[in-house]
C-alpha cells in the first residue's frame, strides 16, 4: 500500500501570493470629521413676523430649497436670463471643461489596476562582412530577421498605493463638481441681484422723476406769486436751486443703471453692446411669502463650498495612505518578452522561432537621505491643514446663514418704518403745499417738506429692494437646491472608497 505525500508548501505559497495580490490599503481609511454643530443659527431662533403694511415673508423648516429657486420671485425675464447666463457663461464653461478633466485623470489612474500589454513587430535587414560571417548561415552576409513580440507587465497594489491614488483621484473629481455647483450658485445669484439693482435703480429714477415733477409745479407758482409781489425773489432761487440739486441726482443713477446692465450682459456671457433683452422693475419681482430654513444639521451636506472642502480633505487623508506605500516594497510581475524571430516571414509562427522571458522584481528603498520620511510627514501636516480648512470653511456657511437671517429680519422692520416715513413724508409735503399756495408757508418749511419726501422714497426703494437682495443671499448661504435637481451629478462623499475595479 502506498501512502500519497502531501506537499503544504503549495498551499501556502498560494495562500501568501493571494494575500500579496489581495493586499491592504496603507494609510488612515477617510471619515467624515465628528463636529459639535449647533441645533440653530442664531443665538435666538428667527420667528416671523407680523409688519403692518409689509408683506410677511414667513422662514419654514419644512420647505426645501427648490433647484431653480430664483423662479420663487415669480418673473419670467428674470428666469429667461438666468436660463441664458447659465448656459452661455465661459466661467460654467471652465467649470465643466475642469470636471472632465478630473474625470479621465481619475479613469487613468485606474488604468493602474490592469496589467499593461505590448505588441512589438520589429523587421530589419542587415548586412555582415563576409569574413565573419556565420556557418550557421551559410556563411550569408545580407539577410533579414522578423521578431514579433508581446510584453506583459503587472505590478500588483500589495500596499494600496493604487487604490489611496485612485481614492484621491475621486476625491479630486468630486471637488470639481462642487466646484462647478459653486460657480453655477454663484453665477445665479450674482444674476438675481443684478436684477434686482436694476429693479432698484429705475425705481428710484422714477422717484426722482417725480419729486422733480412736484418741485418744477411749485416752482412754477412761486414764479406767479413772485410777479404778484407776494413771495421774494430769494424764495424762487432758492426752489430753483432745490431742483436743479434734484436733477444733479439722476446722472448718478443712469451711469450705475448703465453699469448694471453692462454686469447683466457679461453674466449672460455677452457683450457689454450686445446688451440683454429683460428689463427689470420692482413692482415686478415678487418676495416668496416663504423661505425654506434648512436645519444646521444638513447644511454641511447642502453648502457645495463646504462639500469641496470635504473633498480636498479626502484627497488629503488618501494622499497619506500614497506616501506610506512609498516607503514598502513594490513588486512588479511580467512576461518581458514573448515572441518569435526567424529570418524568414512564414517562420515566425514556428516553434522552434519562439523565445520568452519571465520575470519578476522587488525592490525596497534602503537609503534615500529620510526623502520618503519627509514625505509622509508632509502629507499628514496637509491632512491637518485640510482638516483646518474645513472646519473653518463649515464655520463661515453658519456665519452666512446666520448673517443674513439676522437681515432678513431687519429688512421687515426697516421696511415698515420706510413705509410709515414715506406716508408721513408725503402728507407733510402735500399739507406744506396747499399752504404755500394760500401764502401760509415760508419757502424754508417746503424745502424741508420736499427734501423728507424725496429721502423717504428713496429709502422705501432701497428697502423693498434689499428684502429682494436678502432673500436671494439666503438661497444663496443655503446651498441653492442642486440636490434637488432632476438628475443631480453629485455623488455622496461616503461613496468614495478604496475598493478596486
Amino acid at each position: 500500500m502506498t501512502t500519497k505525500k502531501t506537499n503544504l508548501a503549495t498551499p501556502v505559497a498560494a495562500g501568501i501570493a493571494a494575500m500579496l495580490l489581495a493586499g491592504c490599503a496603507v494609510g488612515p481609511d477617510y471619515a467624515r470629521p465628528q463636529l459639535n454643530l449647533p441645533q440653530q443659527y442664531t443665538p435666538a431662533p428667527p420667528v416671523s413676523k407680523e409688519a403692518e403694511g409689509v408683506p410677511l415673508a414667513r422662514l419654514s423648516p419644512d420647505l426645501d430649497v427648490p433647484a431653480q429657486w430664483w423662479q420663487a420671485f415669480r418673473s419670467e425675464p428674470l428666469n429667461a436670463l438666468v436660463t441664458q447666463s447659465l448656459a452661455g457663461n465661459p466661467t460654467i464653461e471652465a467649470a465643466d471643461a475642469a470636471l472632465r478633466a478630473a474625470q479621465e485623470n481619475e479613469a487613468a489612474d485606474r488604468a493602474a489596476f490592469w496589467p499593461s500589454v505590448a505588441l512589438g513587430y520589429s523587421p530589419t535587414r542587415q548586412r555582415v562582412a563576409s569574413a565573419v560571417a556565420s556557418p550557421v548561415s551559410s556563411n550569408a552576409s545580407l539577410y533579414t530577421l522578423h521578431t514579433a513580440q508581446v510584453t506583459v507587465s503587472y505590478t500588483p497594489d500589495v500596499f494600496g498605493a493604487t487604490r489611496r491614488q485612485v481614492e484621491g483621484a475621486q476625491a479630486n473629481t468630486e471637488l470639481q463638481q462642487f466646484q462647478g455647483v459653486a460657480a453655477k450658485l454663484t453665477l445665479s445669484s450674482n444674476v438675481v441681484t443684478a436684477a434686482i439693482t436694476e429693479a432698484s435703480l429705475r425705481a428710484q429714477q422714477a422717484a426722482t422723476l417725480k419729486i422733480i415733477a412736484g418741485q418744477k409745479e411749485v416752482l412754477q407758482a412761486y414764479r406767479k406769486q413772485l410777479a404778484l409781489g407776494q413771495v421774494a425773489p430769494a424764495d424762487v432761487d432758492a426752489q430753483e436751486a432745490a431742483l436743479a440739486a434734484t436733477e444733479a441726482t439722476l446722472p448718478p443713477l443712469d451711469r450705475q443703471l448703465a453699469q448694471q446692465r453692462n454686469l447683466l450682459a457679461t453674466l449672460a456671457g455677452r457683450f457689454p453692446s450686445q446688451g440683454v433683452e429683460a428689463r427689470f422693475d420692482l413692482d415686478a419681482l415678487q418676495l416668496p411669502t416663504e423661505l425654506p430654513l434648512t436645519l444646521p444639521s444638513s447644511l454641511v451636506e447642502h453648502r457645495p463650498d463646504v462639500r469641496a472642502a470635504e473633498a480636498q480633505l479626502q484627497a488629503a487623508s488618501a494622499a497619506i495612505g500614497v506616501a506610506v506605500a512609498a516607503r514598502l516594497p513594490n513588486v512588479t510581475l511580467g512576461v518581458n518578452s514573448y515572441g518569435s524571430s526567424a529570418y524568414r516571414l512564414a517562420d515566425l509562427f514556428k516553434s522552434s522561432s519562439l523565445f520568452w522571458t519571465v520575470a519578476a522584481s522587488v525592490t525596497q528603498p534602503i537609503f534615500d537621505g529620510g526623502a520618503l520620511k519627509h514625505r509622509e510627514a508632509a502629507a499628514r501636516a496637509s491632512f491637518d491643514q485640510a482638516a483646518a480648512q474645513y472646519r473653518a470653511t463649515v464655520l463661515a456657511a453658519f456665519q452666512d446663514v446666520a448673517n443674513t437671517l439676522e437681515a432678513i429680519d431687519a429688512d421687515t422692520r426697516a421696511l415698515q418704518a420706510a413705509v410709515k416715513a414715506e406716508r408721513t413724508a408725503s402728507q407733510s409735503l402735500a399739507r406744506t403745499q396747499a399752504q404755500v399756495r394760500l401764502g401760509d408757508a415760508s419757502a424754508l418749511s417746503l424745502r424741508i417738506a420736499q427734501q423728507a419726501q424725496q429721502q423717504a422714497l428713496l429709502n422705501l426703494v432701497q428697502a423693498r429692494a434689499l428684502r429682494l437682495t436678502d432673500a436671494t443671499a439666503l438661497f444663496q448661504a443655503l446651498g441653492g437646491g442642486w440636490w434637488n435637481a432632476p438628475q443631480p451629478a453629485i455623488v455622496s462623499s461616503s461613496s468614495i472608497s478604496t475598493a478596486s475595479p
